[in-house]
């Protein structure tokens, strides 16, 4: 049975100022859940159905040895009590808690391929890009203090576990650049063909925000001004710009189908 108090608090988690003054996070449903307990992560507070296998084998109730976690409290609930807590539409068995993690900085030494996001504000283009980031092998993306906030319980499901394994640093991305000696990718109207261009297994690629693109004071740090082309033969009508999540996916792709990680 859980309290009135717990729905209030987990729910208050929604919200960035609770999940700051908490240092928590909410995840839901055997995947992403599954995931963070995979990669170590140990939920503050744990609440799920009988159905879900993954409950602590120590406790005495049915579970996969293979999946036993530390856990500081969880809590045996029904469908209903599950559907009270959740963000989520339609509940999938298990809500956990999770204390946010601290960002492991690696500014100092960095040889390899990061994602810098300036601005992108919607959550699902966020949790979309750190699940691409994932996939193609991109383990530390930089975001300006306005992007989205990650532990955002809609970016967390849209990582689709991926925020697990993503290092996601906060920073001012214009002083990151600026300091830097690699190469700093960006896509620009003015830029360069993406498919014609030289592109190396180090630096960092910028994307920019939803509506207005690289920022001002970010533009000019840009070293390798790139394009992703339009293959439209319309002159009089074609959609103005890619959704910058799925610009992401097109330029890590032409990264990694040229270059060795």
């Amino acid at each position: 049975m859980i309290s009135k108090n717990q729905i209030k608090w987990v729910r208050q988690l929604e919200m960035k100022k609770f999940r700051q003054r908490e240092g928590l996070f909410v995840a839901e449903g055997p995947k992403v859940v599954g995931d963070l307990l995979a990669c170590g992560y140990v939920p503050q507070q744990l609440f799920a159905t009988p159905e879900w296998k993954g409950w602590n084998g120590a406790d005495g109730l049915p579970g996969d040895d293979s999946r036993r976690f530390a856990c500081e409290e969880w809590t045996e609930v029904n469908d209903e009590e599950l559907r009270r807590l959740s963000f989520l539409q339609h509940p999938q068995q298990v809500l956990a808690v999770f204390p946010i993690p601290q960002s492991r900085s690696e500014l100092q030494g960095t040889r390899r391929l990061s994602l810098v996001l300036d601005g992108v504000q919607d959550p699902g283009n966020l949790g979309t890009i750190i699940r691409m980031a994932d996939w193609f092998g991109i383990d530390t993306i930089y975001c300006s203090p306005e992007t989205a906030d990650a532990w955002n319980p809609k970016v967390v499901q849209a990582t689709m576990g991926s925020i697990a394994r993503v290092n996601i640093i906060y920073i001012n991305i214009a002083e990151l650049l600026g300091s830097t000696t690699l190469p700093v990718y960006g896509t620009l109207l003015d830029g360069e063909n993406i498919y014609e261009q030289e592109l190396g297994d180090e630096g960092f690629i910028v994307m920019g925000n939803e509506g207005n693109g690289i920022s001002p004071s970010v533009r000019p740090l840009v070293t390798r001004k790139l394009l992703i082309p339009a293959f439209s033969n319309s002159t009089t009508s074609r959609a103005e710009s890619l959704n910058v999540a799925i610009a992401t996916a097109i330029v890590c792709s032409e990264f990694r189908r040229r270059v060795k990680k």
